[in-house]
């Protein structure tokens, strides 16, 4: 009983904390809208993660909560030229390597480093290309990885879909 009660309160506690924390991060992000697009595809790609391995809601949430925490680290500790730098390494991934092979970029000016690895090649029935990836992203000495997918559009360019 107590344990259902337990996961019950869970997700209402961990959506409160978050709403609690808007106003300063509103704040924050004004400053720095790195750190809140690092936040937005961290919370997604953590919730996605938790959905995909069958969680429930509460691991869901909490799994969205770290990855935002995480993606706004990241997410503020990059420059712009660590950003381009790690998109053209993305697309050039998606679009010429192999399966397990990386392509990795360096910025010389902030010491930032890091690679993408095409880790699975699929085609939906709709005819569309994916490739599942990892991507590792080196910051002041830390290592940080997130797990993706991304699809080729009509276009030929590679869009990160998760």
């Amino acid at each position: 009983m107590k344990r259902l009660r337990a996961r019950r309160i869970a997700p209402t506690v961990l959506l409160v904390f978050a709403l609690s924390s808007c106003a300063s991060v509103q704040e924050k992000t004004r400053d720095n809208p790195k750190a809140a697009l690092g936040s937005l595809i961290g919370a997604a790609a953590g919730a996605g993660i938790a959905a995909a391995a069958g969680g429930g809601t509460g691991a869901i949430l909490a799994s969205a909560a770290a990855g935002g925490l995480l993606g706004g680290y990241v997410g503020h500790k990059m420059d712009e030229r660590d950003k381009e730098k790690a998109r053209r390494a993305a697309q050039e991934a998606f679009e010429q390597n192999q399966t397990g092979h990386a392509s990795v970029w360096h910025n010389p000016d902030t010491g930032n480093s890091g690679s993408v690895t095409p880790t699975r090649t699929y085609q939906l029935a709709s005819g569309q290309y994916c490739r599942e990836y990892t991507q590792t992203i080196q910051i002041g000495g830390e290592d940080h990885e997130t797990h993706g997918t991304a699809c080729r559009q009509a276009d030929g360019t590679w869009k990160i879909e998760s």
